[in-house]
Parts: structure tokens; sequence; C-alpha cells
């Protein structure tokens, strides 16, 4: 049995060898549904991860991702930028808010994801890049290549045959001379030239394009330089918000902000000093009668600048165009009217009396605000008023404003009184009323009438509480009637410093000149190769490019045109 199983087996493998006569005689079968590889190891998987995260395919996946992580940055209000806007926010969507404040969409640029996704692609651009520069270095300081043998083979091909009358010698004489003229022709033109002779053969081989490369890696270092100015710089910069009533004086000082965003390396003393009054607030809407009536136009708020040496200037700060001061730049954010509210207690005291900032409900500035009288009287008062600039009261008997000015102004008071809430140490927003502990002694559902008043105008408080003027505001010797300066305006300023903001300036352009030279510099190849032979030269012209650039065939005629011209030219001054 024993015998009979060897010779199957021999039987076998003959027949397989004879199936296969490409196989090898010792060649062993295997499992080839065992593939054995060789295991990385903890090394071997970094080496990898460091590889697919310096790839530049990865920097672009990157790039994208950091696009549209910025985008919940445009939708909801960010707290840096607009802290008054997070507030409404979350006053408008009180059950959604805590959601997405966990998710930190109002401090977007500031959250750990977007700052993970912002050093991924800092490190991917900066293992991209310098490999790529090494690379690109070392191509610069390599001579072009040797002209290929057979020029024909290459697509964009020109070949011309020059008589030459003489010898053998005259002709590669000749020859030696079209190689010279076309390495002068080529430098010219802005390549880099090599000179490659053989026996009766004379070439050139030219490159030039390397400021395309050139542009690709200035692009993605100008990328790096962004980030990082953005990322350091963002350290040093600061964001505040201030309400300025019209003759308030603001001063540059972390306590007379409204709200504050800094860097975390702007300290307490960073802050340039100065101090800047609100002279005048100045708004030019459209006449009555035109297709845009009431309609806002300029806006201009107009102040004074007093710095620590004492010295003074005035400026003026418009919509997209900020004043610049020590470095800070003002813009204008808003504005509304500020009526002057007086409250007298019982006996006459005043227990209260500001420009109160209404803010604007419309396009008309119908505003609203609020009077929180804290002291002074039995109970505390809270108010909820209403501005109507130019005020109509419409057929259900409610009030809307027609117009922007002050032609008509009107004061309306719903009037609170009880417990503001704001004993126990709770922050309260002043543009709010909380009416939870408080009881409505005017306007509403209270059976007594709102408090009406126009500028210049007291009113009483219901129960013997005392009075409220609205205070009228118009300059010495205006006339009876005329309202239009008689309530103060408020401007809502942002101060802004970033000392990066130049650099940052200065990277986009490079990053747009590198990808200028990217896209429009052709990298290409080009020959010259001149052939002696008996009684003629045989001239070939050849280009080879990297990449699509369908004007090389073009580049190639016209090399060819303008070689022949300047050999035309070089004769016939030799024969002078």
């Amino acid at each position: 049995m024993s015998t009979s199983r060897s010779s199957s087996t021999e039987k076998d493998a003959v027949s397989s060898e004879s199936a296969d006569p490409l196989r090898p005689s010792d060649h062993i079968d295997g499992d080839d549904s065992a593939v054995n590889q060789p295991k990385l190891g903890f090394v071997g998987w970094l080496r990898w991860g460091w590889r697919q995260l310096t790839s530049m395919r990865t920097a672009l996946v990157l790039l994208l991702i950091l696009a549209i992580a910025a985008i919940p940055g445009s939708v909801f209000p960010q707290r840096m930028a607009d802290p008054n806007g997070v507030t409404q926010w979350q006053a408008d969507n009180p059950d959604m808010f805590p959601v997405l404040d966990a998710m930190s969409m109002f401090d977007v640029y500031l959250s750990p994801w977007f700052s993970a996704i912002y050093l991924l692609l800092f490190t991917s651009l900066v293992g991209c890049v310098i490999p790529r520069i090494r690379h690109h270095a070392k191509a610069l300081r390599t001579r072009p290549p040797r002209t290929p043998a057979r020029l024909k083979r290459l697509a964009d091909h020109a070949e011309v045959d020059r008589a030459v009358a003489g010898s053998a010698e005259d002709a590669e004489t000749e020859a030696s001379r079209a190689a010279d003229v076309a390495q002068k022709q080529l430098k010219a033109l802005g390549y880099r030239v090599e000179r490659y002779d053989a026996g009766r053969t004379f070439s050139v081989s030219a490159e030039r394009g390397y400021w395309r490369e050139t542009g690709n890696l200035l692009f993605h270092i100008a990328l790096v330089g962004v980030l990082v100015t953005v990322g350091i710089g963002g350290g040093f910069a600061y964001t505040g918000q201030k309400v300025v009533v019209e003759g308030e004086t603001f001063v540059n000082s972390l306590v007379d902000y409204n709200s504050m965003n800094r860097g975390r390396f702007v300290g307490d003393d960073a802050l340039a000093p100065y101090a800047m009054t609100l002279d005048s607030f100045d708004v030019t809407y459209q006449e009555f009668g035109s297709t845009a009536s009431g309609q806002a136009g300029d806006f201009a708020a107009n102040v004074s600048v007093r710095d620590t040496n004492g010295t003074e200037w005035d400026g003026a700060v418009r919509v997209n165009h900020p004043l610049e001061i020590s470095g800070d730049k003002i813009y204008l954010l808003g504005n509304g009217y500020a009526p002057t509210i007086t409250v007298r207690d019982a006996e006459g005291t005043v227990v209260f009396r500001d420009s109160v900032e209404f803010l604007p409900q419309d396009t008309n500035m119908t505003s609203l605000g609020v009077v929180k009288v804290t002291d002074g009287m039995p109970e505390q008062l809270g108010m909820l008023g209403f501005f109507y600039p130019t005020q109509v009261q419409l057929e259900s008997g409610a009030y809307s404003s027609v117009y922007g000015d002050t032609y008509s102004p009107l004061l309306t008071l719903r009037v609170y009184q009880g417990d503001l809430g704001i004993d126990d140490g709770t922050p309260r927003s002043v543009y709010t009323l909380d009416t939870t502990d408080l009881t409505e002694i005017a306007g509403g559902d209270s059976g007594v009438e709102s408090l009406e008043l126009m500028p210049g105008e007291t009113a009483d408080l219901p129960n013997g509480l005392g009075t409220v003027t609205f205070e009228d505001e118009s300059p010495a010797g205006t006339a009876e009637g005329d309202f239009t300066q008689s309530v103060k305006r408020f401007a809502s300023l942002q101060v802004h410093h970033d000392a990066s903001a130049v650099w940052v300036l200065v990277f986009a352009l490079l990053a747009l000149g590198g990808l200028g030279l990217a896209l429009f510099v052709p990298r290409r190849r080009m020959w010259v190769k001149a052939t002696a032979s008996d009684g003629a030269v045989h001239l070939e012209y050849a280009g080879l490019a990297r990449g699509e650039d369908p004007t090389l065939a073009k580049a190639v005629a016209d090399l060819a045109a303008g070689h022949e011209r300047l050999l035309d030219d070089s004769r016939n001054d030799s024969r002078k």
C-alpha cells in the first residue's frame, strides 16, 4: 500500500509540474488563506499614524472640517463678540440653551473640539510642509536632466533641417553655434539651462516653473502663519462693550465696561489709558413723503478724547468707519434713545434720576426700557416703559411710532411695587424686569391707567407715592413744541484691540500670492538638440510639462521660430 501511495504522489507532482512549467521544482504549496504579514508594533503604528496625519489629503480634510466647525459661530451669538445676544437667546430659548451651551455653541472658537481640530490642522500642515521644503531645496540645486535620445517620442515636438555649405567640420561648428544660441535664448526666457554635448550632437536641456512649487509652499507656510498668529494673537486681544449716553464720559478701564472678553495674556494694566466723551449722536432720516420715508441714513457718534498727557482731540465713530485710539478700534454697534427720568417721593425728594437706555424694537425706534428704584420709597419700584419718538394712536387705542426722529415723543410707564429681586445678590439684567414678586399698581390689569408723559411733563404715582418726570433735554432757546432735541440718545460702542490683525493680513496676502503662483506658473522642461551631418544641421525642439499645460505646444513652436530667427541674425552679423 505504501508503494502505491508513493507512486501516486509522484505522479501528482509530475502532473502539477507539467501543468505549470514556470513553477520552480522546489516550490512548496502553502495555505493561501493564511497571509502572513509582519507585525507593525507600537512604533510602527505611531509611524503609520504620523504619515497619515501629515499627508496633504489629511490637511485638506481637516481644513474642510475646520470650516464646517466654524459655521455654528455665525449661527449662534458668541459670548466674546455679542454677550447681550447670548443673554437674549437664553431668554427666548430657555429649554434649548443649556444643551447648546454644554456643546459650547456660544463659545465655538474657545471650545475644546474646535481647538482640537485647529491643533491637528496645524500639526498636519507643519509635518507636510517641512519635508516638501527639504525636497524643493534639493530640486533647486539639481541640474536639469539630460536630453532624451529620441525627442520625437514627445507629443510636443518640432524639427528643422538647415543646410550648411562646407565640410563636416563646418557642420559641427554650425551645430555648436546653434546650441550656444539656444542656451542664451532659453536663459533669457527664464529657464535654468544645462549643456550636454556628445560627438556631433549638441543639446541644451532647460527647465523652469520652480516658482510653482515655491508658491505652493508659500501658500501652506502662510496658512500656518495665519493659524499661529490667530492662536497666539488671540491671547493678547480684548473686546469690550460699553453703552454711552450723550454727555457721559467713558474711561478705558476694566471696571467701566458693561462687558469685557480678554485673552489669557491680557493683564489688568494692559488697557491704554484714555477717556472718551460722547458729545452728540447724529442721525439723518429720509424726509416724509419720500419712498424711504423714516429710514435712517447716516449715523455718527461725535466724541472728544483725552489721554493721560491731557491732550484732547475730536473724532467721530460711524458705521463701518471705526475710530482708532491708542491701538484700540472703536466700532458703532447700535444706538437708541435714553429718556431722562426723575422720580420723587411723597415729600418731593429726588430718589432716582438717570438717563435710561431704551432698546429699539422696530425701524421706527419704538423702544422698550426698564426703570428700577431701589431705595427711597416705602417699597421698591419697577417701571416698564415704552418710548415712541413720533407717536400715533391706533384705532385699538394702543400707541405706535411712525417715524424715528422725535417730532412727537411720548413715554408710557407701567408701574410695579414690591421686591425687585436684587437684594439676594443674584445678578439681574438692567434691561429686564422680573415681576414675580412685584404688584402692578399702574397700567395693565391694575385698574389704573399707565402713566403717559411728554418731555417736560410730570405725573403722579399711584397711592400718593410721589411723582415721575420726563425731563426735557432741549437746549436753551429752543422753541416751544420743538422736541427734535428733547431726548438724549445713546451709542453702543465696541472697543477691540488686536495687534495681530496686521500680521494676519500679511499672511493672508502671502497666501493669495502663493496660490496665484501655484495656479498660473507652468512647470515645464524644454530641449533643443542640434545634430551635425554632411552638409546640414538637424535641429529638434521638444517640451514636456508637469501636469496640464495647454500652452506647451505654442511654447515649443515659439521657441523654434525664435531660435531660427536668432540663428539668421547671428549669421548676418558674422558676415558683416
